[in-house]
């Protein structure tokens, strides 16, 4: 994607919308020329393309490099109280607001903007494979959700959510029908037990 003469920008993403339990991850960040070359030659794109080992490789050149990101959780309480897309704009503004560099564009990786921002912005559905600001941000969103959610699969082992990140399995659809939602679970949302064979 050309953004040539867009000037610096800013790239803002989240990890999680679709689990059933957990919070929404939300990231900035920005990259210089170099700190982009850099990542890109270990394979910088769509956190979805990448393997956990491979974001958790590109996270930590990220820090190594100093690059320039923030990030905002929103819970799953809160998810249930605004919806799941109003918590994701409300983290994503969060973060873009406490990037300590200034930037002359956001891309937003989907199809809204982030509502109360003074700074020009663009949604781009893709984004996330297309820009490689809102890539580093999907890494860092992705990275720090799967942690968290493996340090809730610690607390509450019984749901397994180390192996599944919250997402509606057909293993995290039957624990929940058999024994129900822990504090973690976003009530709001929809779930039934996987049908027998």
């Amino acid at each position: 994607m050309d953004l040539t003469g867009a000037g610096r920008i800013a790239g803002v993403d989240e990890a999680g919308r679709g689990p059933l339990a957990g919070p929404v991850v939300a990231a900035a960040a920005i990259l210089s020329p170099f700190q982009e070359e850099d990542l890109k030659s270990l394979g910088l794109t769509d956190s979805k393309k990448l393997t956990d080992r491979q974001r958790e490789k590109i996270f930590c050149r990220m820090n190594a490099l100093g690059v320039c990101w923030r990030a905002q959780a929103a819970s799953a309480a809160r998810i249930d109280k605004m919806n799941i897309l109003r918590a994701t704009l409300w983290a994503m503004a969060r973060c873009v607001a406490r990037l300590p560099l200034p930037f002359d564009l956001l891309i937003v990786d989907g199809t809204f903007p982030v509502p109360g921002m003074a700074c020009s912005q663009r949604a781009l559905p893709r984004a996330d494979a297309l820009v490689p600001s809102v890539s580093a941000a999907s890494v860092a969103a992705k990275v720090l959700r799967d942690r968290i959610m493996d340090r809730y699969g610690e607390m509450f082992p019984l749901y397994g959510f180390s192996r599944h990140k919250g997402y509606p399995t057909a293993d995290h659809r039957k624990v929940l029908s058999e024994h129900g939602p822990c504090p973690l679970h976003r009530t709001s949302f929809k779930w039934s037990a996987p049908r027998d064979p």
